[in-house]
């Protein structure tokens, strides 16, 4: 059954960036353990596709730190430590910071609007427990917190530094309570962003990561 619906999940979006996704959940929950052998064919007959973009997939995930790939070998699952895991998380909070204080200043009168009624939109998800379609725009409220700052350069660092963050930033919303917690960390931005508080917003989103961080911690590999 779990096969059929990972086939499923691929074929609803553009292949390569659905498979990503699911070996990234996959290493990140530990259904997929460190030191675990991925090789193409098995991936290929798992996912039913071909080995072109296994390869690519493979690819992805070793930018993004998950596995290890030597010249005609197999890639290997990584071991996370927390402590690495900790690090991204740190320089994420500097960079989410940065964004929220610019976005504060430099947000258009339509930016603050539309981050503000897709933030109140997204409480029906959390009454709901929709944790995909939460965790979708969750992604999309930072886009805009990123893009509100006006910076190209700091988009192009934070965007790079949330794509090695980003299956640890979607399993935290398996943990209980945890969309509630989301949808009123985003609040205190939002009020912050609408007040044009730049101080408050750096400092609302530097916190909100800090508790991701916690959050996320349960999904890294203890040892170094």
């Amino acid at each position: 059954m779990k096969q059929t619906r990972r086939r499923e999940v691929i074929r609803t979006g553009t292949t390569v960036e659905q498979m990503v996704r699911a070996i990234s959940d996959m290493i990140v929950t530990g259904e997929i353990l460190p030191g675990a052998k991925l090789d193409e064919v098995s991936l290929a007959v798992r996912f039913d596709v071909s080995r072109t973009p296994v390869r690519e997939a493979l690819r992805e995930l070793g930018a993004m730190g998950l596995v290890v790939r030597e010249p005609n070998r197999s890639a290997l699952v990584t071991n996370v430590t927390e402590s690495y895991l900790h690090s991204m998380f740190e320089a994420m909070a500097e960079l989410e910071a940065i964004c929220a204080r610019l976005s504060a200043e430099r947000m258009t009168v339509d930016e603050r609007r539309a981050l503000e009624l897709e933030h109140r939109a997204s409480m029906r998800l959390v009454h709901a427990g929709a944790e995909e379609e939460y965790s979708a725009h969750n992604t999309e409220f930072h886009t805009r917190l990123y893009r509100g700052a006006h910076n190209d350069h700091v988009f192009e660092m934070v965007m790079q530094t949330r794509a090695r963050l980003a299956p640890f930033r979607r399993a935290q919303f398996r943990l209980p309570g945890r969309l509630a917690k989301s949808y009123e960390e985003h609040g205190r931005i939002v009020t912050a962003i609408m007040r044009a508080d730049a101080a408050a917003a750096g400092q609302a989103a530097y916190s909100h990561v800090e508790i991701v961080s916690d959050a996320s911690a349960v999904f890294a590999t203890a040892g170094e």
